[in-house]
């Protein structure tokens, strides 16, 4: 098809998420992709763009890495798909295996069986790996003696996807307030970013779980930062003060890393940044590459015995592509991709141009300020107008001349690039995004 017939197909029929459909449809001109590699996208129209989000984060080995896709490609000539109710497959059976070893505090000699994250459960997406910790910490205490425990505490701006449990446990106002009356209660508390620093986050929540002890099944969080809310990054010491006081009241901590899981703050997982293993941890995009939908919650050993005792306690929950052979196939390549290509030693050797980057943009251009990084992820803030912001997409237009695809969020400027992004084109995406700020800036002086 020609370019322009997908795109009035397009404009016809499919409905964008997270967009403005009717301006879309009255003036958007669309990245239309025919094809992807390592980190680039290709348009219809022959322009060869940078992808500097690893599209919406889940392409941290860049698109179509040929390991990756010999693993789709081997596990479909053999089975695409089973269910996993009453039923097991090699794939998902060794990669619950290879997760465990991996989790977080895993290889402490000093931590008890029933806290290690030895338990797997399996879903297709972030969203609904979040959902299954909800429901699994709820459950969990209603059948083991305290039914009260039905609420969460959760940190402004939050975001942890899109169902209505997960958007309930989120903070992001714009996201959550219209499905207000849909969604259950939960103690929101400042988020650990701001400026009066993480200690009056925590004493919020110290106070809620000392106050009310008999009624949080959990606190949820996203470990470090806060992706959507803006890259907003706070010290580990408040995951670490989390946990303990958590361990107080004898409730769980759910870790939320579904985008900084794998290596995206320059840790294996952001929880070890802080040396904290939560009681249930959630994982997707980068889990298969950007290849499949799928993800894994992954629980301990505690939980999981919680569900014991008779077939009216199961976690009757799930999904018809649970575990699909696919997606589990493709994510122990990714395991094995992180190990033979030393990726979380590619962050680490990287993560110091990003960081000097994105502080330079904000001490030389005029109205680019909180320059902000870890890991492969840099951001500055071009005002504080929020999510529905315009200065931003002004910088995304601007970039996007320049053969960079980014996605802002609002006023705020960040690239989350694949993991093992090249040299040369981390020094390419870095001067770009520089040159786009400086565009803008001088179009507003």
């Amino acid at each position: 098809m020609e370019r322009a017939d997908i795109v009035a197909l397009d404009k016809r029929y499919v409905w964008h998420p997270y967009t403005a459909m009717d301006e879309y449809i009255a003036s958007t001109d669309p990245l239309v992709v025919v094809r992807a590699e390592g980190p680039y996208l290709y348009d219809a129209d022959g322009t060869r763009y940078l992808d500097a989000n690893g599209s919406w984060w889940v392409s941290t080995l860049g698109h179509r890495h040929p390991r990756l896709v010999r693993a789709l490609t081997e596990q479909a000539g053999t089975f695409p798909h089973t269910s996993l109710a009453g039923v097991t497959h090699e794939p998902a059976a060794r990669l619950a295996q290879e997760l465990a070893a991996l989790a977080p505090g895993a290889g402490r000699t000093d931590l008890p069986a029933g806290e290690r994250l030895s338990r797997v459960f399996y879903s297709d997406n972030g969203s609904t790996a979040v959902e299954v910790a909800i429901k699994m910490a709820a459950q969990h205490w209603a059948q083991n003696g305290r039914p009260r425990r039905t609420r969460f505490i959760t940190l402004s701006g939050a975001f942890h996807g899109e169902t209505i449990g997960s958007t309930s446990v989120g903070g992001v106002q714009l996201f959550r307030d219209i499905f207000g009356p849909l969604l259950f209660d939960v103690v929101h508390v400042p988020s650990p970013a701001e400026p009066e620093g993480w200690e009056r986050a925590f004493s919020r929540v110290e106070a809620t779980l000392r106050e009310h002890p008999d009624e949080i099944a959990a606190v949820i969080l996203e470990p470090v930062i806060q992706g959507a809310a803006g890259m907003h990054i706070y010290a580990p010491e408040f995951l670490r003060a989390v946990r303990e006081a958590t361990r107080a009241v004898d409730t769980f901590l759910i870790a939320d890393e579904v985008f900084t899981g794998l290596g995206r703050t320059g840790a294996r997982f952001a929880c070890d940044l802080a040396g904290v293993v939560p009681d249930l941890l959630c994982l997707a995009k980068a889990l298969s590459g950007g290849l499949m939908p799928f993800a894994a919650t992954l629980a301990t050993e505690r939980v999981f015995a919680g569900f014991g005792g008779g077939r009216e306690r199961a976690l009757y929950y799930g999904h018809s592509y649970c575990g699909n052979p696919l997606g589990a196939a493709v994510a122990r390549e990714v395991l094995a991709v992180y190990r033979d290509e030393d990726v979380l030693g590619q962050v680490a050797r990287k993560a110091p141009k990003v960081k000097a980057a994105f502080e330079r943009m904000a001490a030389a251009i005029p109205g680019v300020t909180q320059p902000r990084a870890i890991g492969m992820v840099g951001a500055v803030d071009l005002g504080g107008g929020g999510y529905l912001a315009r200065g931003g997409w002004r910088v995304y237009e601007a970039a996007r001349r320049r053969g960079l695809y980014l996605r802002p969020l609002g006023d705020t400027v960040y690239v989350a690039p694949a993991l093992n992004i090249p040299d040369a084109a981390l020094d390419e995406l870095l001067a770009g995004v520089e040159a786009s700020l400086r565009e803008v800036a001088a179009g507003r002086a």
